[in-house]
């Protein structure tokens, strides 16, 4: 029986460390192919062709250094910038799942703003701003453009940072696209929230309820903001087909544009992004800031957006003054068009940009 024991506890013990040399085996190997995975640059499917373009660039703009990710079937295409929402949300990786088509006749620039994505390391945080953003804006669309004017699309949070660029410097432009496009944030947050207030109520949600009944607009706070919005994506406020955003998710993850530190780091300077930027983000006003501009004015708007109600644009455009405004709807689109309705995205921009450019 003694002998029986003794030969349980070795076995338990064997069995132990071996289970401790294998974990330590596989935690090595792990950190092997982290280290790997670390030193990997980022990179983007190539194009074919002679006159192709398909790379990350990193461009100084106010003397810091900020990653743009360029592709065109041909370099010598008008440029097409797209300003990322968020702020701090930057799309470089998915970039090309709403932009294949759009490849074929423009140059199609994704820039990563300051404090987002691939142009966050070594930010200084205290001196983001809005203004700061625009001012990036500004000077990458001059050397973008190298004496010709560009495209310009802002989304959500880009679509204020793309306005104040167009607003200021219409030479520098053909012309503006604004999506998810803001106009008022106390008046768009009313709104929003009272919606999917309705439809909580509708739906006899109680635990979504409680919780709205915490906060109330205007917010003061990230917090109040993330609480709203996660009760809105519930509700099909935000992204209206929910299941593509969850179809890009692998690409999101894998997608070869952004390093490893990238990844690692991407959520933090999201949050920091929409913390640092809070302030500027509470004063928005475009409807009495901005009366008219010196470029055709085009707002794609998805008719199931409540992130960014679609009234107040409408309000907008309505007294602009502009060589060209107009509303173009989405019927099965929210507030993210690229992921919702990718290819009428691309097919609308083609139609409206494209007899724009100058010979």
């Amino acid at each position: 029986m003694h002998n029986s024991q003794q030969h349980r506890r070795l076995g338990v013990r064997g069995w132990l460390i071996r289970s401790l040399k294998g974990l330590a085996l596989l935690l090595g190997i792990l950190l092997v192919a982290a280290g790997v995975l670390a030193l990997i640059p980022p990179s983007t499917r190539s194009i074919p062709g002679e006159h192709a373009i398909a790379e990350i660039q990193t461009i100084m703009l106010g003397g810091f250094p900020q990653a743009v990710l360029l592709r065109g079937n041909d370099r010598r295409n008008p440029i097409l910038l797209y300003v990322h929402g968020g702020p701090g949300a930057s799309q470089m990786p998915i970039a090309r799942t709403y932009s294949d088509e759009l490849e074929k006749h423009f140059v199609v620039a994704h820039w990563d703003q300051r404090g987002a994505g691939a142009s966050c390391a070594g930010v200084d945080w205290n001196s983001l701003s809005l203004d700061q953003l625009v001012n990036d804006n500004i000077e990458l669309a001059e050397k973008l453009g190298q004496g010709r004017k560009i495209f310009i699309i802002g989304h959500s949070w880009g679509s204020l940072v793309g306005a104040w660029a167009v607003e200021r410097r219409p030479d520098l432009f053909y012309a503006y696209v604004g999506t998810g496009q803001l106009v008022h944030r106390d008046r768009q947050e009313q709104i929003s929230y009272d919606w999917v207030v309705e439809q909580a109520q509708g739906a006899g949600d109680t635990d979504a309820l409680k919780e709205l009944a915490t906060i109330h607009p205007p917010y003061t706070t990230q917090a109040e903001f993330t609480l709203q919005r996660h009760w809105l994506g519930i509700y099909h406020g935000d992204v209206y087909q929910p299941e593509k955003e969850d179809a890009l998710l692998s690409t999101e993850i894998l997608g070869p544009e952004y390093s490893l530190a990238t990844k690692i780091r991407y959520q933090d300077c999201f949050d920091k992004s929409r913390e640092y930027l809070l302030q500027d983000r509470l004063n928005i006003d475009l409807l009495s800031k901005i009366h008219q501009f010196q470029v055709p004015i085009f707002f794609f708007l998805g008719r199931h957006d409540y992130n960014t109600p679609t009234a107040l644009v409408e309000e907008w455009s309505a007294q602009l003054e502009a060589p060209h405004v107009e509303i173009v709807w989405f019927e099965n689109a929210g507030h993210s068009l690229g992921i919702d309705s990718p290819e009428e995205f691309q097919m609308r921009l083609l139609e409206k940009l494209l007899p724009l450019v100058e010979e």
